[in-house]
């Protein structure tokens, strides 16, 4: 007789694989692999991933796999490994996953952060470690990007995790408080988690829906601290929830999800906009932001906790200072109503609107994916070698549509949508 928490290990399975991936038999399915934060799974998620492994094959999947990692490895390369060695990293780590994605197949990662990992090292050797990773990576995240398969990333607990998020609760209590969250925020408590699941994709592509058929040329979004207008460029596609693989396999790529996006031009964002919610880079917390921007470049940043490293970041490239990105989260979001910081992106972005500086996805513009990298900047596309999400929005934030006549519609109005699908 299985336990109650472990009858919502087995749905959470259920859902990453028919739901989130969308598993298709005789397909491979690799869980880890390199990307731009984790070097693999954590031990921690062995449980979950031996269920994972085991409906799979259930499901007919010929082969699984798995790239182990920790964590902890990685800060101790950044305090006793040679710093003259930090350009390096294990080819094999990024083959695994292109061999995967290029022949079509699955790849599960999943996120389990220890957000205070890296407190004590120098954010100088971190993007020193950071830079020529990304680049590396390009291959691999344009087919992602790209949907040349069926892609996931979710999120399992562990102990400094939860103490981070729970600090004010037994310290025993944590790490199932914090499963109790993700179970909630994942839908897994509903009494049919999988048809939850499709209603809200469909409720989600309707929203979508709706903005691809008004094509706005310009987003205004006001609150107390935020006067910003985002210019769209011709033939923007906003997306939400699940999305079509290059062979035609639905899926969904983030679990959770709440979120509708685009692409900004751009060469068109005006005005100033502060975050409502901590950034997170490679262990390191960015309180605070305020930017100005003028014609899609940030002239100013600052940022009331780590500064220094929000410039260092910005300063990437040119790409760094402009936008890539603008998603639309109504403030009624699961997420958003736990009143929770998660210290976790996947998570954390899910809460509230947000805008990402760098790389823009090119599926968000009409034939994106054939244009060159000028032809997709000339028609306001963003190359950059990073993409970091920002959250500004708030239960005070207003977001107009301006259609091509100067007609403003609202979109949202004190953080909640103001349109009907």
């Amino acid at each position: 007789m299985l336990s109650e928490f472990e009858q919502k290990l087995e749905k959470y399975a259920e859902v990453i694989l028919k739901v989130g991936l969308n598993l298709q038999p005789k397909q491979r399915l690799l869980i880890g692999g390199a990307s731009s934060a984790y070097d693999g799974i954590s031990f921690e998620a062995a449980p979950l991933v031996r269920i994972i492994a085991r409906k799979a094959y259930q499901m007919g999947a010929r082969l699984v796999d798995v790239v182990w990692g920790d964590e902890q490895l990685r800060l101790i390369r950044f305090q006793y490994g040679p710093k003259r060695s930090l350009k390096e990293y294990p080819k094999w780590r990024i083959d695994a996953r292109l061999d995967i994605s290029q022949a079509g197949d699955a790849n599960l990662h999943i996120s389990s952060p220890n957000p205070d990992l890296l407190n004590g090292v120098d954010p100088s050797l971190i993007l020193k470690f950071q830079l020529p990773l990304h680049k590396q990576l390009k291959p691999l995240l344009n087919l992602v990007s790209q949907y040349a398969l069926n892609w996931l990333i979710i999120s399992t607990p562990n102990r400094a995790w939860g103490d981070k998020v729970f600090p004010d609760i037994p310290s025993h209590e944590r790490i199932q408080k914090l499963w109790d969250m993700i179970f909630k925020i994942c839908r897994i408590t509903e009494e049919d988690p999988i048809s939850a699941w499709q209603n809200h994709n469909k409720n989600l592509h309707k929203r979508c829906n709706y903005l691809n058929q008004k094509q706005y040329k310009t987003l205004k979004l006001t609150s107390p601290e935020t006067n910003l207008t985002v210019g769209l460029p011709k033939d923007h596609i906003w997306h939400g929830g699940s999305v079509t693989s290059q062979s035609g396999i639905d899926f969904t790529p983030n679990l959770p999800t709440e979120e509708i996006f685009t692409i900004p031009h751009k060469d068109r964002v005006d005005g100033v906009v502060k975050t409502t919610r901590p950034v997170f880079y490679q262990g390191k917390v960015i309180e605070e932001c305020s930017f100005k921007f003028s014609n899609g470049r940030i002239i100013e940043a600052q940022a009331k906790v780590s500064e220094d490293i929000l410039i260092k970041i910005i300063d990437m490239d040119e790409g760094a200072r402009r936008l890539g990105e603008i998603a639309l989260v109504p403030h009624s979001s699961p997420i958003s109503q736990t009143g929770l910081l998660f210290y976790n992106i996947l998570i954390d972005e899910n809460a509230s609107n947000h805008i990402a500086i760098g790389q823009a996805f090119r599926n968000s513009l009409k034939n994106g994916k054939e244009l060159t990298d000028e032809e997709f900047m000339a028609a306001g596309g963003n190359n950059s070698i990073i993409h970091l999400d920002l959250m500004i929005g708030s239960g005070e934030m207003n977001v107009d549509g301006i259609l091509e006549d100067e007609t403003v519609e609202p979109i949202i109005r004190n953080g909640d949508w103001a349109f009907d699908v």
